[in-house]
């Protein structure tokens, strides 16, 4: 008997933590309706690119899509998040979801009448990403009420999970579905999807934001949140690591760039380097159960984001394509172990009241991080050589990260059993 049961009991220790879907079943369907719509979501994202491409033949067209998601994320962001820390956060997330839904039916709806107006494409992402942001704060700041604290971590490895494989799955569904019964087609399964999670946040129960006595009537302010994350400086911490993986050492933007130049490829070449960050964050995510027993979330933060730098910047010397995939996958798990510990300290840390907001600044850091990341490796690369762009950033990164560690030795002793902002 012993052993036999020892294997198992290894098993569990290493592969993702599923105990808040066995716990908490308001949980688990949260869960599942994320999951189905993400995978919608991914399918819609490329079956859009895929038709402003065949509209106008421009690959500058679709490129304005990003931008159409990015405006409303960056300018909502924070404006979102106090809207979640003063109404029902129930309410908020099910009415941006049908929101959504009924965005979503509008596409298939305008598809199935042969209409074809890049405008009105553009002015449905604009709207979707403006649900989007209403949606993430509020969906975001109920997970610290469904869960006790000690499964926060475990069950932001399988919130990670959900997202990279809706990044995954979602375009490869959406180009076979395109491709053998066109746009209508991906449209409406995207609308059936989200019926998952129209479901699920309309079972969850009210969550009015916790309030302390004599301020339930007050409306929650974006300056009081901004002050508070002034004065807390683990979770201002969590901003500032991030920041420097997405700004310092985000090299997504030379991909197409370095498919040619380094490896000798084309346009198979750079969808494997896209991929390979999202398969290594699944890969993450999917062996996160040893995540659960760290405490020190802190230095685990600063151990994944020098990782990350690290990889990167090693990848920026290698010239062997499996080499830099494996690099780059690397990078992507870092990523998502970072994720999980300050998506974890962000809920544990913060009180309810402010949750909401935080998860406002979240949205803005990740929506506008990798684009500056973007824009700075474009412009060192222009200036001095891909290399130069990636290999630097990935140091620089390294480099800063220890220098905050350093001068914020508290962050690194920042324990899970005593949640100190």
């Amino acid at each position: 008997m012993t052993e036999t049961a020892e294997p198992r009991v290894t098993r569990i220790r290493i592969l993702a933590d599923l105990t808040p879907l066995r716990t908490s079943l308001d949980y688990r369907r949260l869960w599942f309706g994320n999951t189905v719509s993400w995978v919608g979501q991914g399918m819609t994202a490329l079956a859009v690119s895929l038709q402003v491409y065949d509209i106008t033949g421009s690959a500058f067209s679709v490129g304005l899509i990003g931008l159409c998601s990015f405006v409303p994320l960056v300018l909502l962001g924070l404006y979102s998040g106090a809207i979640a820390d003063t109404v029902d956060r129930r309410k908020l997330g099910l009415y941006s979801a049908a929101g959504s839904f009924v965005l979503s039916i509008a596409l298939a709806a305008v598809a199935f009448a042969g209409i074809e107006h890049v405008g009105f494409l553009y002015a449905v992402v604009s709207l979707q990403a403006v649900c989007f942001a209403l949606n993430s704060p509020a969906r975001s700041s109920m997970i610290a009420r469904l869960l006790p604290a000690e499964q926060l971590p475990s069950a932001n490895a399988l919130n990670a999970m959900t997202s990279t494989t809706g990044g995954l799955v979602g375009p490869m569904l959406g180009g076979l579905i395109v491709g053998w019964w066109g746009y209508r087609a991906a449209y409406t399964v995207d609308a059936v999807t989200f019926t998952a999670s129209l479901y699920a946040m309309w079972r969850l129960p009210s969550m009015l934001p916790d309030r302390t006595a004599g301020k339930e009537a007050e409306r929650a302010s974006v300056a009081d949140g901004l002050r508070f994350l002034g004065t807390r400086p683990n979770l201002r911490m969590t901003f500032f690591t991030d920041m420097c993986a997405m700004v310092l050492a985000q090299p997504r933007a030379l991909f197409p760039v370095v498919a040619v130049l380094w490896f000798g490829g084309d346009a198979k070449t750079t969808g494997l380097l896209v991929a390979a960050p999202a398969l290594g964050a699944l890969l993450g995510s999917v062996f996160s159960g040893w995540l659960g027993r760290i405490r020190r979330h802190g230095l685990a933060v600063l151990i994944a984001v020098c990782c990350w730098g690290a990889a990167i910047a090693v990848f920026g010397l290698t010239r062997q394509l499996w080499l830099g995939l494996v690099l780059l996958a690397a990078a992507g798990c870092a990523d998502s172990i970072s994720m999980v510990f300050r998506n974890t300290m962000l809920q544990a840390a913060a009180p309810d009241e402010m949750r909401g907001r935080l998860q406002g600044v979240f949205i803005v850091v990740v929506a506008g991080g990798p684009r500056l990341g973007d824009l700075l490796a474009g412009s060192v690369a222009d200036l001095a050589s891909p290399a130069v762009a990636v290999t630097g950033g990935g140091t620089a990164c390294v480099l800063l990260v220890v220098l905050l560690g350093l001068r914020r030795r508290g962050f690194a002793r920042y324990d899970a059993r005593d949640p100190q902002p």
